[in-house]
């Protein structure tokens, strides 16, 4: 692919614009950073907060501890979080720069405040609409479809900012839909690694940063500890625990930042924790490992964008994909190899429901990159999936197709059941 060419360029800006830093789990911090906007536009303290979310941002939010607040979880937690203590312009890091006195005041304002939380009844799958009141006045912000897509602005009624949900300037990001695996594969092979170079190394240095502090620490399940303990830490394991350990971590209160992908800290840990341990094994040039790295990036944006944001379908199923193409190409496959390990991985693993973000995030994650794992294992050794066997269908392409149309569209009641049992029947904000 020639540097002039049009999609070069929107692959390069594709990789700039999802791998993105982020501390703590994403959806909570969107929260969190409705909050900190919604402040900032009323101009005091509020005594009053008023939230409505979407079923899946309950399902994100409730069991997953929001940093920086001393260990609480939940909506209440993360909205306060980044009303008292938030940098609206610090975006997916808002709530990073939290002092301990500040988090000894999040918790006295939680107590104090009057707070209400309800459903939204939109029907949008990702929506945050906060309002909150005080000495001011009243203040709304509301978020729709990604973590900082700000459609609304309001003070005292009187509208600041507003944004058509409706139209196309909601999505202000490259289109996805230039997006392929013999491109990926190409750009790969072809990309002036100066032109990723940043957006890599810094997803390198936080990923592995957080992966290892969750091998210290004690997170969560601690699945990276068991898989090792458990199984030794050959490369195979070694790539599944250290993927996991970050999960641990940031499923459970670390406060080490993130380089995310399509809006995951999960799936941007998947996708790239992985390869970077296979390239360390191999001993290849740091520049093929960055190549990888693209790969596997972009193989894991393709597949989600079929999804969405958010849905029934566990999204680490992607990157775990994703970083199988990745361990292919640092083997030296071909397009052939790479788009039969996806297709293999996919065979696998795509039944693996969402059920929020929490500390079994991280054993989905080792399922997930055993399976991208395995797709290769199969390929090389003369197996594989064929078309007809349940989604599987001929060519990458259609088969990436037919899981989004599974997550997205057939998955659509197993979403609301899935939220109906983790919130209670009868009773949307139990447990919350």
């Amino acid at each position: 692919m020639l540097k002039s060419d049009e999609k070069y360029q929107d692959y390069v800006k594709i990789l700039e614009e999802e791998l993105i830093p982020a501390m703590g789990c994403t959806e909570p911090i969107a929260i969190a950073y409705a909050g900190a906007v919604a402040r900032e536009t009323l101009g005091c303290l509020p005594d009053e907060l008023d939230i409505q979310v979407s079923g899946n941002i309950i399902k994100n939010v409730k069991s997953v501890i929001v940093p920086n607040t001393g260990g609480m979880r939940g909506i209440a937690a993360a909205l306060c979080a980044g009303v008292i203590a938030g940098d609206a312009q610090a975006l997916l890091e808002v709530i990073a720069g939290v002092t301990p006195a500040q988090k000894e005041e999040i918790k006295t304002y939680m107590n104090q405040v009057k707070l209400k939380i309800t459903p939204a009844s939109s029907g949008h799958v990702f929506e945050i609409d906060v309002t909150v009141s005080g000495r001011n006045g009243n203040a709304r912000v509301r978020i729709i479809d990604n973590h900082t897509n700000i459609i609304l602005v309001e003070k005292n009624g009187q509208p600041i900012f507003t944004k058509d949900v409706c139209s196309e300037e909601k999505e202000i990001k490259t289109d996805h839909s230039v997006l392929n695996i013999e491109d990926i594969i190409d750009f790969a092979n072809t990309v002036d690694v100066e032109d990723v170079r940043e957006v890599l190394e810094r997803q390198i240095r936080y990923n592995m940063a957080i992966s290892e502090e969750g091998l210290r620490g004690n997170y969560g399940a601690n699945i990276g500890k068991v898989l090792l303990h458990t199984y030794g830490d050959n490369i195979k394991i070694r790539a599944r625990a250290k993927a996991a350990a970050g999960s641990d971590a940031r499923m459970n209160g670390c406060e080490l930042p993130v380089v995310i992908n399509s809006g995951s800290g999960n799936q941007g840990m998947t996708a790239s924790i992985p390869v970077i341990e296979f390239a360390k094994e191999l001993q290849v040039s740091h520049d093929k490992m960055l190549r990888a790295l693209v790969l596997s990036n972009l193989v894991t944006i393709h597949l989600k964008t079929g999804i969405g944001t958010l849905s029934a379908y566990c999204g680490a199923v992607s990157a775990g994909c994703g970083s199988g193409a990745g361990i292919a190409y640092l083997y030296g496959g071909d397009y052939k190899v790479i788009a039969h390990t996806i297709v293999n991985s996919l065979a696998i693993v795509s039944g693996i429901i969402c059920d929020g973000a929490k500390a079994s995030c991280a054993a989905k994650i080792s399922a997930a990159v055993d399976a991208g794992i395995m797709g290769y294992e199969m390929y090389i050794q003369g197996q594989q999936f064929y078309g007809g066997d349940g989604i599987v269908t001929h060519g990458v392409e259609n088969t990436i197709r037919n899981v989004g149309q599974l997550a997205k569209e057939g998955m659509c009641e197993t979403d609301k059941e899935i939220i109906r049992i983790m919130v209670g029947k009868g009773d949307e904000m139990k447990a919350l």
